[in-house]
């Protein structure tokens, strides 16, 4: 057997040695492991795409995205809305759909303080989609605890499409309810509440992406403790 090929069973044999041990420690089934083996982790189409047959990764798309928090939200997180917003457009921008950068997004609507619907924006910006979340819900504490860390919220999501005389209509909803970590709380001794606060926000921002952008089986993994 040449060197070549001796490496190829060796990095195969030590790949599937991982994937056995990975299968025992998540609970994956042996249909998602064959598929690894045979063409790489299988891919989950963007929900947006799959209820709209539309894709906000097209090249000419442009994308606006919104976070509205009520009042009790932003007595304990005051700027909780831009927050997320900016976590968002990080992963739509990430995954390469063109956003509008937020920042520019929070000035229109700090100086249009009675602005009323989401198509306002999309109309003031020019953008194909404007996506909408509202802030239901939000906790950085695991529930009856101050000294254990658990995000949980509560998001409406909404996409209006946006026509070229500047008028909107909506044309995706869905719920995001989210718990991170999704095992097992996390003790306020091992980070600061900020710390926490921007590694949910990514965890969020990745479950609200994720109705917009491909991904794969596994993804969550890593964020499951």
């Amino acid at each position: 057997m040449r060197d070549s090929s001796l490496m190829t069973v060796i990095r195969k044999t030590a790949l599937l040695t991982f994937l056995i041990g990975a299968v025992s420690l998540t609970g994956c089934n042996y249909a998602i492991l064959l598929g690894y083996l045979i063409g790489g982790p299988p891919s989950i189409e963007p929900d947006f795409d799959v209820q709209t047959n539309k894709s906000m990764s097209d090249k000419e798309v442009s994308v606006c995205v919104v976070a509205f928090a009520p009042t009790n939200l932003k007595w304990d997180f005051p700027k909780i809305d831009h927050e997320l917003s900016r976590y968002v457009a990080f992963r739509l921008v990430e995954h390469e759909i063109k956003v509008v950068n937020p920042d520019q997004v929070k000035a229109w609507l700090d100086s249009h303080p009675d602005w009323d619907k989401p198509e306002e924006i999309g109309k003031a910006f020019d953008c194909n989609y404007v996506i909408y979340i509202d802030m239901n819900d939000f906790h950085l504490y695991e529930e009856n605890s101050t000294t254990l860390y658990r995000g949980r919220s509560e998001n409406y999501i909404s996409v209006i499409e946006m026509d070229e005389d500047g008028y909107g209509e909506k044309i995706y909803s869905k719920e995001v309810n989210s718990k991170y970590p999704i095992r097992a709380p996390r003790s306020t001794s091992e980070m600061s509440l900020d710390t926490f606060k921007r590694e949910y926000l990514s965890r969020l921002s990745k479950e609200i992406g994720w109705l917009f952008f491909e991904r794969y089986n596994g993804d969550d993994i890593p964020d499951a403790v």
